[in-house]
């Protein structure tokens, strides 16, 4: 039987986390009961206790409740519960966890989750999933995450059905736990769809010949995020960051972001990383909301009805050249950048709706004039969609795994 550990304050969801109990027992597997509530008592029996929690955060129960205020008393919970489920994790004494809340209860859930291994079963079940609360970049990227619907406070039909189907998502990751026995070392590559960046149908291929597995991350806020978490956990040998629009809408005040960190956690853990300016020619927005700040009246392009862009102007494009070159220039790994002079995207081409002439150079001189040793500075005339652009990568590439950089 797997055990399932289920997380949350049993002293005031103690009825929602017993049936979640049932319904793990009813599906033939073993629930462990984790309380992180500060100040009641549980009213039925938990494995591990706040007062356990507290420990581990090198604290007792009441050095948390003398903190005085419910976010720090929180985030000292948060900081024990983390600890002791990666002690049980490691310890090969849980096969997956859940966790429920609300806003405090999924604050503290995403701590417990974030250092938790990539494929290790985690679900949330939280009454604000889905919401613009959660940072994304504090999101594993496995993760399952449900709405809990009618949940705040206290069990009815509506949210049984969410208390049940968590269980059953958790309960059925652990029995069909995919197991890699030919691990192959990945290569980290961000895009588009290929409707606007097209080098990933060459570069897989290449790549698989090359004995190295590719991941493609979408860069429309989760992507990026995605990437980088799984670079702190190292499981990612080489990046090859070709899109990187997530920075610029994060910096003209698009939602569609993946956070202020973005494009420096590979140079901060000298991960080998080859970058491009794929995807900059644009700032993305929500179709169905209001454009960004400073962009009202600009002309947007639905790409369907969730997302929309416009293009950039020749300043915003040396904007973004700033932004990027500064961020590259403190890499302590291997770093090369390419600049295709032919556009940034399919719709960066001569004639497509995109295309500025004046804005790719704006932002090519901006970033030659940051770039310097030991960032290597490659440029071709072409389209970052032509076959030179994958062909300057893959040489940069072999040439590092010649040289021992790339493993």
């Amino acid at each position: 039987m797997n055990n399932i550990l289920i997380i949350g304050t049993v002293d005031t969801k103690s009825d929602e986390i017993n049936y979640m109990k049932n319904c793990i027992i009813d599906l033939k597997c073993n629930p462990i009961l984790m309380d992180v509530s500060v100040l009641g008592d549980p009213p039925i029996k938990v494995d591990f206790t706040k007062h356990d929690v507290a420990k581990f955060a090198d604290m007792t129960n009441q050095q948390i409740i003398d903190l005085g205020n419910e976010n720090d008393a929180m985030i000292a919970s948060a900081k024990g519960a983390k600890k002791l489920t990666k002690k049980l994790c490691e310890e090969k004494k849980i096969d997956g966890v859940i966790a429920l809340g609300g806003t405090m209860g999924t604050d503290l859930a995403l701590d417990v989750f974030y250092d938790l291994p990539l494929g290790f079963p985690k679900c949330l079940l939280s009454t604000i999933a889905g919401s613009p609360l959660i940072e994304p970049e504090r999101l594993p990227s496995d993760i399952i995450t449900i709405l809990w619907a009618g949940g705040l406070y206290g069990l009815n039909s509506i949210c049984k059905s969410s208390l049940s189907q968590a269980c059953g998502a958790i309960v059925g990751a652990t029995k069909s736990l995919y197991k890699n026995l030919n691990e192959k070392p990945i290569v980290a590559i961000t895009s588009l769809g290929t409707s606007a960046l097209k080098y990933i149908i060459t570069l897989l291929p290449e790549l698989e010949k090359r004995g190295f597995e590719a991941a493609v991350f979408h860069t429309t806020g989760m992507g990026g995020s995605a990437m980088e978490s799984l670079i702190k956990q190292g499981k990612i040998a080489a990046v090859m960051d070709f899109s990187l629009v997530e920075i610029s809408n994060f910096y003209f005040g698009s939602e569609v972001n993946s956070g202020e960190l973005r494009l420096e956690v590979a140079g901060k853990y000298k991960i080998p990383q080859i970058v491009a300016p794929g995807g900059l020619t644009v700032v993305d927005a929500k179709t169905w909301s209001n454009p960004p700040k400073n962009f009202e009246g600009r002309d947007f392009r639905p790409h369907n009805r969730l997302i929309t862009c416009a293009a950039l102007t020749p300043s915003e494009r040396k904007k973004a050249a700033t932004i990027i070159g500064n961020k590259l220039i403190k890499s302590q790994g291997p770093t090369a950048f390419v600049m295709p002079h032919g556009g940034f995207d399919d719709w960066d081409r001569e004639g497509e709706w995109a295309f500025d002439r004046e804005a790719i150079n704006s932002f090519y001189n901006e970033i030659k004039s940051i770039l310097k040793d030991p960032i290597q500075f490659y440029e071709i005339k072409q389209n970052i969609n032509d076959p030179e652009f994958t062909d300057i990568v893959l040489s940069i590439f072999d040439e590092w795994v010649q040289n021992g950089f790339i493993k």
